[in-house]
């Protein structure tokens, strides 16, 4: 998803100013499936500006810059609403994890029985938050299904270390360069 299209996204939820674009982005319910860098919201902000997508109230604020809150306008919603129709990219998974698993066969054994277990410990915690969350409820249905997905796919990974951490640690089916402990 591009950056013009995600600050649709998150505009469409209610005005919001770049760092609140952010925000929305890491800890919202896009955080499960996006990211956006600062780097990429205000150019796009500016775009959607220049097209009549948004439109922005600039608000004083002592000692610091004018906060530029963005509000998406009827042709900004009806642009979203043609992006969403869009046919989907396929999907793309991006995780240092992973990436530090691939090279598990040179790691020392504690190193990765260490990064395992921590990441054991953080999907309990994504899974918790998940959990919490369905039981104030959700805005939309939409973000039911999010969550409900998000927490599944944790709770496949949980399952999958669990049953096949032994090919990364100490077996002979992955060859051994480990790094003498």
């Amino acid at each position: 998803m591009d950056a013009k299209t995600l600050c649709l996204a998150v505009l469409s939820q209610g005005d919001a100013s770049g760092y609140e674009i952010r925000k929305a982005v890491e800890s919202g319910p896009f955080g499960h499936i996006q990211d956006i860098g600062y780097s990429s919201i205000y150019p796009a902000l500016s775009r959607l500006l220049e097209d009549g997508l948004v439109s922005v109230t600039e608000f004083a604020q002592e000692g610091r810059p004018d906060k530029k809150v963005y509000k998406l306008t009827a042709d900004g919603r009806m642009s979203l609403l043609g992006a969403l129709q869009e046919p989907t990219e396929p999907d793309k998974t991006r995780s240092d994890f992973l990436f530090r698993m691939l090279f598990a066969d040179i790691l020392p054994p504690s190193v990765v029985e260490q990064m395992i277990d921590e990441r054991l410990k953080e999907i309990e915690g994504v899974i918790a938050r998940t959990d919490a969350r369905a039981e104030t409820g959700f805005e939309s249905a939409g973000e039911a299904f999010l969550n409900g997905f998000a927490a599944a796919v944790q709770k496949a990974m949980a399952d999958y270390l669990e049953e096949n951490r032994y090919q990364l640690v100490g077996s002979s089916l992955v060859p051994q360069r480990a790094v003498a402990e």
